[in-house]
């Protein structure tokens, strides 16, 4: 996938979820966040960012924060919508017969439902953006939707459906993400339930460009 029109910018604040100020061109603009996680390992006073510029004239904000550099490790997506947009190019090229976006199962809507001759398949997508030592982490903030979804999984996967939870790595240099217990103990443990009941882990490793990201390698747990 690829952003049309980028900016570069330097992080100030961020006063809320939603809102960050970002220096461009000598200005400090109020800049939308597009990722509600805590990105604090990230998000640090004087650190380069890309900003998107958006189309959409009305809008209170002129700009999105999609990207940030972290020292040590490189660009660092932070978009929470570039993963399931990488996620559905990638599946288009694995030939399955079938793929539905955001298909509703039980109490929860999973992000693809796809087929391939008799087989039925649920995927659900994570984006990573917490790097620690090399390592990736999942989630860096807690999430009860995400505890549902690896439950919700496990069952698909006890009625016959082959199931997959993918981490989209949005960083570089990083193949493998784990549970980050100290932050919600619960997924961590859903997780493990998951796998246990046969959920399949990928890691979907990234190529990350100041306009772009693509998924071009992809792993699975093995443990």
């Amino acid at each position: 996938m690829k952003y049309k029109n980028i900016i570069h910018g330097i992080f100030e604040n961020r006063p809320n979820r939603f809102i960050a100020n970002i220096w461009v061109d000598g200005i400090l603009e109020a800049v939308h966040v597009k990722n509600t996680g805590r990105c604090r390992e990230l998000l640090i006073p004087g650190c380069d960012v890309i900003l998107e510029i958006s189309e959409n004239l009305k809008r209170k904000t002129k700009y999105d924060l999609i990207s940030v550099y972290k020292e040590g490790l490189g660009l660092v997506n932070i978009d929470s919508q570039a993963p399931n947009k990488v996620a559905y190019e990638w599946l288009k090229k694995q030939n399955y017969s079938l793929i539905k976006p955001e298909y509703t199962y039980g109490s929860s809507r999973f992000d693809f439902y796809m087929e391939k001759g008799d087989k039925k398949y649920f995927m659900e997508v994570k984006g990573c953006t917490l790097e620690i030592d090399g390592i990736g982490y999942f989630p860096d903030a807690p999430t009860e939707r995400g505890v549902k979804h690896l439950r919700e999984l496990a069952k698909a996967a006890g009625e016959g459906y082959v199931c997959f939870v993918a981490f989209v790595i949005q960083m570089e240099g990083v193949d493998e993400v784990r549970a980050n217990v100290q932050t919600h103990k619960e997924f961590g443990e859903a997780l493990e339930e998951a796998k246990n009941a046969g959920v399949q882990v990928m890691f979907m490793g990234c190529k990350v460009g100041e306009n772009s990201l693509e998924i071009e390698r992809v792993n699975y747990d093995e443990k």
